[in-house]
């Protein structure tokens, strides 16, 4: 079966870095992870990729019948995993990629060993609001998604008219609907608020404080949920938190993901709210 498109970015293992893999959000391409490459990628290999119907991953890899789920995206991911032959990697996922990747902590606990969880949630919304959300795509496509996405995804205006913030809008406008819409199936049946406790690898929950699609309350469930979790809030950014705050975002998960400890490293306190 083909698979998730997606890029290496390949630092090599000289620090002794776990492999790292990064999940977009929904609407997005892996190109919304291009802030925090330079951080990210020195010391180790980093695996960035599309959901399907998004960027260069077809849509055809999850059923468009209105049964897909997050398992079977995060099962998606672990192919690519297995393909690179890593055994245990790293993890940050920004909305419904974070969703994957609280998925694979949950029910794969021995391949994580790290978690960090952007502007996500362990249930994003009710499901009839995803399978409304599906439905509209499936009838008239993802542009008309655009214009309310651009006050959800950026808190100024400054960073949708930027070079990335229009690139991913554009990558928005070009979504497959098939693609899209099975991403909002799958939304539409996640709930994995009573797992959380079950979560065992080390968690930094990073949130913004304008976030639209995600509030704070998510980001203050989530970190209360999972056992030891960090909750970093960001303040003057939206839901794409990394691309608005990209020095912020790219600090704290550098020293999350630092590999002398399995615990959470120092998150930094310039330009950046911590609760």
């Amino acid at each position: 079966m083909t698979s998730l498109h997606h890029h290496i970015s390949d630092g090599g293992t000289g620090d002794g870095g776990l492999p790292l893999l990064l999940g977009p959000s929904l609407g997005t391409s892996l190109a919304v992870w291009e802030p925090q490459l330079p951080a990210l990628a020195a010391g180790r290999p980093v695996l960035r990729w599309d959901l399907p119907g998004h960027g260069g991953s077809a849509a055809g890899l999850v059923p468009d019948d209105g049964t897909a789920t997050v398992a079977g995206l995060a099962a998606l991911v672990l192919r690519l995993a297995d393909d690179r032959g890593w055994e245990r990697f790293a993890y940050a996922g920004i909305s419904l990629g974070g969703a994957v990747g609280l998925h694979l902590a949950v029910h794969h606990p021995e391949r994580l060993g790290a978690l960090a969880l952007l502007c996500s949630s362990a249930v994003f919304a009710d499901g009839a609001a995803w399978r409304e959300r599906a439905a509209s795509v499936r009838a008239d496509g993802t542009g008309p998604l655009v214009a309310p996405s651009t006050g959800r995804w950026f808190s100024r205006p400054a960073t949708a008219a930027g070079p990335l913030g229009t690139r991913l809008l554009d990558d928005l406008r070009t979504a497959d609907p098939a693609g899209y819409a099975a991403c909002c199936d799958a939304l539409a049946t996640y709930d994995l608020r009573a797992e959380l406790p079950r979560v065992a690898a080390p968690t930094l929950v990073v949130a913004g404080r304008d976030d639209q699609a995600t509030p704070l309350s998510h980001a203050r469930e989530l970190a209360d949920g999972i056992p030891g979790a960090s909750l970093l809030e960001i303040a003057h950014a939206g839901h794409l938190v990394g691309v608005e705050r990209p020095r912020a975002v790219s600090a704290a998960l550098r020293a999350h993901f630092a590999p002398a400890s399995g615990a959470p490293g120092p998150v930094p306190d310039e330009r950046a709210g911590r609760n």
